[in-house]
C-alpha cells in the first residue's frame, strides 16, 4: 500500500509540473500568435490557443489536485 501512496504522490507532482509547462507554452503560443508574430495566422487562432491550452491546464491540474488528496486519504487510513 506504501508504493502505491509514494506513486501517487510523484505522479501528482509530475502532472502538476506537465500542467504548469502546458499553460507556460500555451500563453507564449497565443500571445505571439496575437501580437502577429507568426505570419499567415489569424490573430483568432490565439484565442482559440489560450482557451484550449487554459483547459488543457485547468484539467491536469485537477487530475493532479485529485491524486494528492487520494493520497492524503491513504495515508491517513493507514495511522
Amino acid at each position: 500500500m506504501q508504493e502505491n501512496i509514494s506513486f501517487l504522490r510523484i505522479s501528482s507532482v509530475v502532472v502538476k509540473t506537465a500542467a504548469w509547462i502546458f499553460l507556460c507554452l500555451g500563453l507564449f503560443a497565443a500571445v505571439s500568435i496575437l501580437f502577429g508574430l507568426v505570419p499567415g495566422t489569424a490573430r483568432w487562432v490565439g484565442i482559440v490557443f489560450l482557451i484550449t491550452y487554459s483547459f488543457t491546464f485547468f484539467f491536469f491540474y485537477l487530475v493532479a489536485k485529485m491524486a494528492q488528496i487520494l493520497s492524503d486519504v491513504m495515508t491517513k487510513l493507514e495511522e
